[in-house]
């Protein structure tokens, strides 16, 4: 197997004893690189630090991550036209900073004889967002309610 020193220097090919034992007079330990290749390469490392820095690695990548989050805004057919601008609005934010915004409309007993209601009240509220948003999966009845998620563009 070829062997990497810890400074990062190429000490030849050896056998898996010599390895071995070349690493245990360092007080370090022998890690496989690539064991695919021909011959296999290993490295003289401090395993604990090694699993510390990939985690840090790790952990760095996930700062840089962008999580959506899904934002719920719900509605009701007899909907008032002030609180229909309200929660515009507020889904228009949710869409501002990033986030999916899932846009449910509620039926109760009777309402749900006229869901087609409800499908006009979501197809008025996306026409609202448009201009900063898009739907990502449009207007489908779920049960007792329509659903509709909206994505920034």
């Amino acid at each position: 197997m070829r062997l990497i020193s810890e400074t990062g220097e190429q000490l030849g090919v050896l056998s898996l004893e010599d390895a071995l034992d070349t690493a245990g007079n360092k007080g370090l330990d022998l890690i496989e690189v690539a064991p695919n290749a021909t011959p296999p390469v290993c490295k003289i490392l401090d395993f604990g630090k090694y699993k510390y820095q990939l985690a840090m690695k790790e952990k760095e990548s996930k700062k840089k991550q962008h999580v959506i989050k899904i934002k719920e805004v719900r509605f009701r057919p007899r909907i008032d036209i002030h609180d229909l601008e309200m929660k515009v609005n507020r889904a228009y934010k949710f869409l501002e900073k990033g986030n999916k915004v899932k846009l449910v409309v509620m039926f109760r007993g009777r309402e749900l004889a006229h869901t087609e209601v409800g499908f006009e009240l979501l197809d008025k509220i996306v026409s609202e967002l448009s201009e900063i948003g898009k739907v990502e999966k449009p207007a489908k009845r779920e049960g007792r309610t329509i659903v509709a998620f909206v994505i920034a563009k």
